[in-house]
């Protein structure tokens, strides 16, 4: 893990990644935006956002993944500090430290889980009493996937994937994450998705969760999440990146209970039925040598929470 200094006066904040167990995509909306229907889980892979006041901007990087981290004002956790020091009249700089273990680029919602913690990092730091609501709709401002890594657990999110309603969820699921040595643009597979459904024809319904899904949650059934698991997106990712598709099907002849691209990829998540199943999963996919890195999580898991200080 890469080392990175700890700062007098730090706020760090522990924030979960997140899976699509079911992603309905709508038509394309005039405004380029597509409405969603979708259910979050979130899952015990984690990355954890420090905030402390500097003399200027900067990002830190550290953790599994800290090669991935950008340093520069498009990160998604400067944005965000940016944007609550905007919206309260706060006149300071921050050193924004981000220790890395959700993958980047990999459909799992990592920056947009570091905008969110460093929202509430900078209300803890700068003691502004925001509430949940305020920060929900500073979330919704800087992009879809922000708000959901605020409350974690499982949720149905609608609109742009903004709109969360909390969704009854019994037991723990056990994951396996298969992560890909390149990442994939979420918008070049909004793109493809568009390019097939016009060469295609398709009609796009409304996007509506499926009743399966919510009953295999109800029931925490495994083997129905998996039969249920469904995701808009795939036939797009495929398409791009055909590996894909090669590693679904292996994971699931390995004995996953299903698999699906997660979000808009390139990682590929497959529920099992217990720990022991998960390991098991692993150890033959890393046999089969079809991705870069392989992940074990379960899920639910709550949301950013405020931690005692940085990790080590």
């Amino acid at each position: 893990m890469t080392a990175a200094p700890t700062l007098p006066g730090t706020v760090t904040v522990r924030v979960p990644a997140k899976v699509n167990l079911q992603l309905h995509v709508g038509a394309l909306r005039p405004d380029g935006y597509h409405d969603l229907a979708t259910v979050f889980q979130a899952v015990s892979l984690h990355d954890e956002v420090s905030v402390a006041r500097w003399d200027g901007w900067q990002v830190v990087p550290a953790g599994t993944y800290a090669d991935g981290i950008p340093t520069d004002e498009d990160n998604l956790a400067v944005r965000a500090a940016k944007l609550v020091a905007e919206r309260c009249g706060v006149d300071e700089s921050l050193s924004i430290r981000i220790d890395k273990d959700i993958p980047v680029a990999g459909g799992m919602a990592g920056g947009s889980a570091d905008a969110a913690a460093a929202l509430l990092a900078c209300d803890q730091l700068w003691a502004l009493g925001l509430d949940r609501d305020e920060l929900a709709e500073m979330a919704a401002v800087l992009g879809s996937d922000v708000t959901f890594p605020l409350s974690g657990g499982t949720a149905m999110a609608t609109g742009r994937g903004e709109q969360l309603a909390p969704v009854l969820a019994r037991g723990t699921f056990h994951w396996v994450f298969a992560i890909s040595d390149e990442g994939l643009s979420t918008p070049a597979v909004y793109a493809e998705l568009d390019r097939m459904r016009e060469e295609s024809g398709e009609s796009v319904a409304e996007p509506q969760v499926r009743p399966d899904l919510m009953a295999a949650l109800r029931q925490g059934d495994a083997a129905a999440l998996g039969q249920a698991l469904h995701n808009d997106l795939e036939p797009a990712a495929f398409s791009l990146r055909p590996d894909l598709r090669e590693l679904r099907d292996a994971g699931v002849e390995f004995g996953a209970l299903g698999g699906i691209v997660s979000g808009s990829g390139p990682t590929v998540a497959f529920v099992t039925e217990s720990h022991e199943a998960a390991l098991d999963l692993s150890v033959s996919l890393a046999a089969a040598d079809l991705c870069r890195d392989l992940r074990r999580a379960k899920g639910p898991v709550h949301g950013a929470q405020v931690v005692a200080g940085p990790r080590d």
